[in-house]
């Protein structure tokens, strides 16, 4: 895939995406450097699309954008802090010759809160959850939607949480976030429909990654963040006429 700011990367297995199902397409995974954003953006690359991966951290992002070129994917990884209004404008500005391409859009930047009552919650933890988990995802949609209003639709997906559905004690931050998300999905789902652009919300359970507090879990038995690719993968292949609005992915036995 040619680079967007960098070195051309040679697709060993090129050939093998020719008739992938996001062949030729574009898709846009916040939080994209570990974890389920990682897992997310490796699954879409396999299914042909050329991949742009977010986070704060620039190692952390070629570390990721190269895993996934060498297992012969497509993908490129560009420093973005989603609760940054003008790092968000600047993504879009550095993919705008690419944006005719942009088929799926996954919101899945993410920070938790698990260890106190909203009572010893202070500001600043509350801000940087809220900020990042829907604050965020404001910000990427208002930037991208249009780009698949005018390409004919396409999808956007927000990773949200159980947390989102359920009380959580001492998440109480973390749990309004995902909340918001919910209705923030099922809203502009609404808005967009007409467009053709669907926008799906992924509620998962416990995940076994480095955000979710795994206390007096068996971790063998929590999902993995493969289980929220897979479900993405149902969701971008879904026919035309169908649309999954939201998904509640639970363990197949309690952790």
């Amino acid at each position: 895939m040619g680079g967007y700011g960098g070195e051309a990367v040679e697709n060993p297995l090129k050939e093998d995406f020719v008739n992938a199902p996001l062949n030729n397409k574009l898709a846009i995974v916040t939080g994209g450097s570990r974890g389920i954003g990682l897992a997310i953006a490796t699954k879409l690359a396999a299914l042909g699309a050329e991949v742009v991966i977010t986070a704060r951290k620039q190692d952390e992002l070629q570390k990721a954008a190269e895993q996934i070129t060498r297992g012969g994917g497509r993908c490129e990884g560009i420093r973005c802090d989603v609760t940054s209004l003008q790092d968000v404008e600047s993504l879009g500005k550095k993919l705008t010759a690419h944006l005719g391409k942009l088929r799926v859009l996954v919101n899945n930047a993410g920070v938790g809160g698990f260890s106190a009552p909203l009572h010893e919650t202070d500001p600043t933890t509350w801000d940087n959850i809220l900020n990042t988990n829907l604050r965020g995802v404001y910000y990427t949609m208002r930037r991208f939607a249009p780009a698949l209003i005018a390409n004919g639709g396409g999808d956007i997906i927000n990773i949200s949480s159980l947390a989102g559905k359920n009380a959580l004690p001492n998440g109480a931050a973390y749990a309004a976030s995902k909340w918001g998300l919910n209705g923030l999905s099922y809203s502009t789902a609404e808005e967009l429909r007409g467009h053709k652009v669907r926008v799906t919300v992924i509620c998962p359970g416990s995940v076994n990654t480095e955000l979710s507090p795994h206390e007096g879990k068996n971790v063998s038995k929590m999902l993995q963040s493969s289980d929220v690719a897979h479900v993405v993968e149902m969701v971008v292949t879904q026919a035309p006429q169908s649309f999954a609005s939201e998904i509640l992915l639970r363990p197949a036995q309690k952790p």
